[in-house]
């Protein structure tokens, strides 16, 4: 537990320049200088390249995922242990087991605290063990702690249960393999060929699951309870060439009971079609007999469900578009080793989990912390329907891995052609996966200023320059971009963009009469093709900032913005009466509690330290308030929700503040929720208990996304513009003034006239009105009596640049490929292994090489 002193030095950042200019390929001559190797200001480029490439984390991160070695270390230690600890009271021994999941144990907030702030001991290293265990005909994932690491005499394998407020450290899973119930679904769609031969003009496929023509199943679940499962499955067209399967519904439902994880007790229920349940599909295939018995339209895939258009064009299409370009190089610093980055006063460390994606810690500004840690904690798209899978369709997409999800980026698009990237990397199943260039970090300038005024004779304007760490999950049919920027004034900004396929629903349309329309046709979404109509639902999604503002201990005050009628002396006798104005009423939150943005934003939340001021005696603080999407966030419209139980409890409300315990409550959620909705293992209802919360530590659980009710316009995809939502975090009298003065870049004009211009600056200074005088840029000399000034803060461009093609466009011929000296041209093609938890969603099609095997033997399908 001891480890060498680090103390807090930061590299010193040189700012050299970077501008979002209009870069088209045919501009690009040759006569365009070289870069100089001194910029116009005079900062040597070569020495600040080289400082970055010297630059170092102040200490460890603490925080850094299991590496490939530990992992191995840790996989045969376990395979190798005779006694693992039995968790599960009265259940017998177990049959098998099997390693699912290592990942990091994070370490708890007092011990990283004591290490980074008072030179204290590393924190011990512990990794978190999921075991799938196997027992009878239960299947259950439990998981332990190993360490501490490195592996010694003292490492040891213990229940993990202490960041469980459930008092267990394991989930009855109601499945033992997901693999299992898409192979019993193709077994079921096998046996009635006829039926979906006549109704859908397809069947179902299990030998070649290649196969573009055959239909998949997918499913949700109508029951979790005590290890039993009951689901619905519904067909639907295979989507091979757009992966738009989830906009290919066919109508035909069946459920499904999956009372233990043996077969034998599995049981094939009632169908539906058209409105109608039938017990079984002998029934059903008697109704279709009858010449009364109505079938519905197909819906057809083809080019409408294609997220690309190669057959249009036209003049501006064809021209290249204004793109961000970083001649100088970056000006932010990076630590690969550590995962550290520090830009503009800045800081933090970056770490990933397989559940939870990306996170930052330890964020800084000028070596103070604000926040503690600051990321993901859950997923949550609800659905709402008139059919068996929309009406109670719910996912928590951790289950799936929103981190093991985070997919490579592609350079140019996803972010711009000068970002820098970083790997994922993440143990499941025996192996080490890598997912190559997951998080993007960029600088990038805004198309509006940061600041900017003009007055009679100048005008000053500022460019508006941030810092981006993005990253992309892309989970099933949907993409989401979670971004976390870095503003210079001190603030910082959590974003959320989703794209993707929208999930819809089959519209049922008679073949042999005319669609009508009632009032119930539009309840739930609206047509966008002949038998498809859209689906509204909720997206939840939560993330955790533990703040300590000026020190741990902290205060939320609401500050209520409220109309009121006052009586003024001053006003008599022209308003005899009172005066109709608004004032401020402070009050602290003095227990845990949930919140909602005020409507007409009338409300302020502030994260406070009372017992620290700013230079004139203010309560210095951060506000929390909704960033730049396109609406205010928004938290779960179902009550009482009847799919997700006590699941997903933090989904009530868009803002919770409760005391941090952070070492035994360090999360809201648990990716195993899903599984077991009723008796989770994280209870967020049970960590909002009422505690006082006034000058404590204090930690905010926030919630993004919006309620999306897709129309046409989601088709094929839905649109980033039109789906993002935010929460910023603004400095609130924290500083002593605009801090971003001191470090963004811009230029002043000043055209005034000269002292013996008709001697009007004499005149001005002899009536005493010379208030433009004192805003003269001082130390800048005047370019020429008749031009007046052009003072510029910060650096500019003054000469051409030569800016590489590989910044404009860059190379894209290796994507999702590796170098393998084995093969042909020295690369092969690696494919991302969309879909994962246990089950997936799809049962039917495989995405990428047939036969292709996880780390158990077994092979990997799509969702």
């Amino acid at each position: 537990m001891t480890k060498t002193r680090h103390s807090h030095l930061y590299g010193t950042i040189i700012t050299t320049a970077v501008v979002v200019f209009i870069s088209i390929g045919y501009l690009l001559a040759p006569w365009f200088h070289q870069l100089s190797s001194v910029d116009p200001q005079g900062i040597s480029i070569a020495a600040f390249r080289h400082a970055r490439k010297q630059f170092k984390a102040p200490a460890k991160n603490p925080w850094a995922e299991i590496d490939e070695g530990e992992a191995a270390q840790i996989h045969s230690l376990v395979q190798q242990s005779v006694n693992l600890t039995d968790s599960l009271n009265g259940v017998g021994a177990g049959d098998k087991k099997v390693i699912y999941r290592i990942e990091t144990l994070r370490p708890n907030k007092t011990d990283v605290v004591d290490y980074l702030d008072n030179n204290g001991p590393q924190p011990e290293r512990w990794a978190r063990v999921a075991m799938l265990e196997f027992r009878h005909n239960d299947a259950f994932n439990v998981d332990y702690m190993v360490g501490p690491l490195p592996i010694t005499n003292a490492t040891s394998m213990l229940p993990l249960s202490y960041c469980y407020n459930s008092g267990k450290n394991w989930v009855q899973m109601p499945l033992s393999d997901g693999l299992d119930l898409m192979a019993w679904a193709l077994k079921i769609g096998e046996r009635v060929t006829d039926i979906t031969q006549d109704l859908l003009g397809a069947t179902v496929n299990a030998l070649d699951p290649s196969d573009p023509d055959a239909l998949v199943m997918g499913w949700r679940p109508a029951l979790i309870e005590s290890g039993r499962m009951v689901h619905w499955l519904e067909f639907f067209g295979p989507g091979m060439k757009s992966d738009g399967r989830t906009l290919l519904p066919q109508g035909l439902y069946v459920k499904f009971d999956t009372p233990s994880t043996n077969h034998q007790d599995w049981v094939v229920g009632q169908w539906f079609y058209n409105g109608l349940l039938y017990d079984n599909d002998t029934v059903l295939r008697e109704a279709m007999r009858s010449p009364t018995f109505e079938r519905l339209n197909l819906n057809h895939d083809g080019e409408w469900t294609d997220t690309e258009d190669f057959g249009s064009s036209m003049a501006e299409r064809d021209m290249p578009p204004p793109l961000s370009v970083q001649p100088y190089g970056p000006r932010y610093h990076l630590d690969r080793d550590e995962s550290y980055v520090s830009w503009m006063g800045f800081s933090f460390y970056l770490s990933t989990n397989q559940a939870t994606a990306l996170s930052l810690f330890d964020i800084r500004y000028n070596s103070t912390r604000l926040i503690y840690h600051l990321g993901l904690q859950e997923a949550l798209a609800h659905y709402a329907g008139t059919e068996p899978l929309q009406s109670g369709l719910e996912f928590l997409d951790t289950f799936f891995g929103m981190g093991s999800m985070m997919f490579s980026l592609v350079p140019g698009v996803d972010c711009p052609g000068h970002a820098e990237y970083l790997d994922m990397s993440y143990h499941k199943g025996g192996k080490m996966y890598t997912n190559r260039n997951a998080i993007c970090v960029f600088e990038f300038t805004s198309d509006a200023p940061l600041q900017r005024h003009t007055s009679a004779y100048s005008v000053s304007v500022s460019r508006n320059t941030y810092l981006v760490v993005r990253s992309v999950s892309t989970v099933g049919n949907y993409d989401y971009t979670i971004d976390y920027v870095f503003y210079l004034d001190g603030s910082i900004e959590v974003k959320v963009r989703a794209s993707g396929f929208i999930f819809s629903a089959f519209h049922a349309e008679p073949r042999s009469s005319l669609l009508t329309r009632d009032d119930s046709t539009s309840e739930y979404g609206y047509r966008i093709h002949p038998a498809v109509h859209t689906s509204m639902h909720d997206h939840v999604i939560s993330f955790r900032a533990d703040f300590d503002i000026c020190g741990p201990n902290n205060t939320l005050i609401r500050t209520a913005i409220e109309p009121i009628s006052r009586k003024y002396h001053w006003d008599e006798p022209e308003v005899p009466g009172v005066r109709n104005t608004m004032h401020m009423v402070h009050s602290a939150i003095k227990h845990e509690t949930g919140l909602d943005w005020p409507t007409n934003g009338r409300e302020m939340y502030l994260i406070t330290n009372t017992n620290a001021t700013n230079k004139w005696g203010e309560t210095r603080g951060y506000r929390i308030l909704p960033g730049s999407g396109i609406s205010n966030p928004s938290h779960l419209t179902i009550l009482n929700s009847t799919a997700l139980g006590r699941s997903a409890a933090w989904s009530a409300s868009d803002v919770w503040i409760l005391r941090n315990h952070p070492d035994t409550e360090p999360a809201s959620a648990h990716h195993l929720n899903y599984m077991d909705p009723l008796t989770p293992l994280v209870d967020f209802e049970k960590m909002v208990n009422g505690e006082n919360i006034e000058d404590e530590d204090l930690v905010v659980y926030f919630n993004l996304g919006g309620h999306h009710v897709p129309t046409s316009q989601d088709v094929p995809n839905t649109l980033m513009h039109t789906s993002a939502s935010s929460v910023m975090f603004v400095p609130f009298n924290y500083f002593d003034a605009d801090v971003s003065r001191a470090v963004r870049q811009g230029v002043r004009i000043d055209r005034r006239p000269s002292d013996n211009d008709h001697g009007t600056k004499k005149k001005e200074k002899e009536n005493g009105d010379g208030k433009e005088e004192i805003k003269r840029p001082r130390h800048v000399p005047r370019e020429s009596e008749v031009d007046g000034e052009v003072a510029y803060f910060g650096a500019h461009y003054t000469s051409p640049l030569k800016v590489e093609h590989e910044m404009l466009s860059p190379d894209l011929s290796h994507y999702l490929k590796e170098r393998d000296e084995g093969e042909v041209g020295g690369w092969k093609t690696v494919r991302n292994h969309v879909g994962g938890g246990l089950p997936g969603l799809f049962a039917g099609k495989e995405r990428g090489s047939h036969g292709e095997e996880d780390g158990e033997g077994r092979e990997r399908w799509d969702w």
